[in-house]
């Protein structure tokens, strides 16, 4: 079975990507952690809701 690579950038309209963007750098900055963590835990979870991504950084924090 051959699957097609789709992109989630094709999905997404530019304006929400840059907002994205912007989230990913402001939670990055705020909680001390780089901005591939976050893109990371966004890209785990499915949603860039910043409450939801803020609580994986704070389960992540408490690990170590």
């Amino acid at each position: 079975m051959v699957q097609a690579n789709k992109m989630k950038s094709d999905a997404v309209d530019p304006t929400e990507e840059a907002l994205i963007e912007e989230e990913v750098a402001y939670l990055s900055k705020r909680h001390r952690v780089s901005p591939a963590i976050v893109q990371e835990i966004i890209r785990r979870t499915g949603t860039s809701e910043r409450s939801a991504v803020e609580r994986e950084i704070r389960k992540g924090m408490a690990r170590r």
